[in-house]
């Protein structure tokens, strides 16, 4: 019999500043053995333009993929590969730094709401210096397999039901996915028993476990214990979160600001490059 998996812990996300003078909620920002191979998780949601407007000028990274997915709004993305576009409501860029990255995050919009999540996904030594990739996904590229009536999920990486999500071929087989439920629903959903897993809140409230101890409602973050699945159940109101999982690295974090490392040495050496120019390498 497959073993619910139960809460290890809850979190309230909690406000900072980031970037130019970007307003957000943090849910996570470090290394843990049960979010491994997460990182942080930002949730950016404003209908002040002062909160979002200065948005994310340029800056590197290295040995980290950042994944931003945007529910409203329309965000300007640019990089030293010479990648350059817009990302509106629904879509998605998937960006692996590996080797070093340079790009900025601005707004493309002076007014209305804008909301969306930043997740940070680290690499294993092995890849941290493999060429670095950008992989736009338009949320018409994103399916969706809806369950009874009840239950709806938009698959942006991982596996439901035989459909898979866009984006493939990750090294620590990330799973990420929107899950809308109505009132009175239930999910269950198996995930690897090897892999960690948490959820965040977008909307609404609901049970997060077979305990139905605790009702988790919006901008808290749940970290799961180890277990094969995962079962969610609503009652009088509906829900909406963020449902990722993940291939624990096991190795040593050396984190400083935009750069992700496993050794101090090797931060130094970044940063050291970023200084003298030699950042960026050659990708044939």
């Amino acid at each position: 019999m497959l073993e619910v998996r139960k809460i290890y812990s809850v979190q309230k996300s909690r406000t900072t500043m980031e970037g130019a003078g970007v307003r957000l909620k943090r849910a996570f920002g470090q290394a843990h053995p049960k979010l491994d191979p997460f990182l942080l998780l930002d949730d950016f949601g404003s209908e002040n333009p002062d909160d979002y407007i200065a948005g994310f000028p340029w800056h590197p990274h290295r040995g980290i993929e950042t994944i931003t997915y945007v529910l409203e709004g329309k965000v300007l993305h640019e990089d030293s590969l010479g990648n350059s576009g817009t990302i509106g409501s629904g879509d998605v860029q998937w960006m692996t730094a590996g080797s070093g990255i340079v790009h900025q995050e601005l707004p493309e919009q002076s007014q209305g709401s804008m909301s969306g999540y930043q997740l940070w996904a680290n690499l294993p030594s092995s890849q941290k210096m493999m060429d670095p990739r950008y992989r736009d996904v338009k949320k018409s590229d994103i399916p969706v397999v809806t369950l009874d009536d009840f239950v709806k999920v938009k698959i942006i990486s991982g596996d439901l039901k035989g459909v898979k999500g866009p984006v493939q071929d990750i090294v620590t087989e990330p799973e990420y996915l929107d899950v809308s439920m109505n009132h009175h629903s239930k999910f269950d959903h198996n995930i690897d028993s090897t892999h960690n897993a948490f959820a965040y809140v977008i909307e609404g409230e609901g049970f997060f476990d077979n305990d139905k101890k605790q009702k988790i409602g919006k901008g808290n973050l749940i970290i799961y214990d180890d277990g094969d699945k995962v079962q969610i159940t609503t009652e009088a109101n509906k829900l909406r979160f963020l449902l990722i999982s993940g291939k624990p690295i096991k190795e040593p974090v050396a984190w400083a600001g935009p750069i992700v490392m496993n050794t101090q040495e090797e931060i130094r050496i970044a940063f050291e490059e970023y200084r003298n120019g030699t950042f960026i390498k050659n990708q044939d």
